[in-house]
């Protein structure tokens, strides 16, 4: 009778064990590395873009970015980006997609700066 009710338990344990092991925010995730470059949007009579060179930022680890030379860390949770330290410390986004983050202002609203992984098409 012991060893039925501690398999019970056990079987117990590991059924509620992946929630109590839950993150608040969501899953911990990493951003895709490289040159993330930002820009506003533009309008149909002018550029489709707004470059703003000194927003760009590049993801160099799994949780570091660098900015002019300056290193800090970020933590990705769900799909929301904080920068922790660093030039860029206290700065929130919201990961799109991969490669393609949203900046977010007081109360997680949605700013129109967008930053965007660099490829070969889209650096200027």
């Amino acid at each position: 009778m012991k060893r039925a009710a501690l398999s019970a338990f056990v079987a117990i344990a590991l059924a509620v064990a992946p929630s109590a092991l839950a993150v608040p925010g969501g899953e911990i995730g990493t951003l895709p590395t490289g040159r993330y470059i930002c820009e506003l949007p533009g309008d149909a009579a002018g550029p489709y873009r707004v470059r703003t060179p000194d927003e760009d930022f590049a993801v160099v680890s799994a949780s570091g970015y660098i900015v002019n030379g300056v290193r800090g860390t970020y933590l990705l949770t769900g799909d929301t980006v904080v920068m922790t330290s660093g030039a860029f410390k206290g700065r929130q986004f919201r990961q799109v997609s991969d490669g393609f983050l949203r900046h977010l202002g007081p109360a997680a609203a949605e700013k129109p700066m967008r930053c965007v992984l660099s490829t070969r098409n889209n650096t200027l």
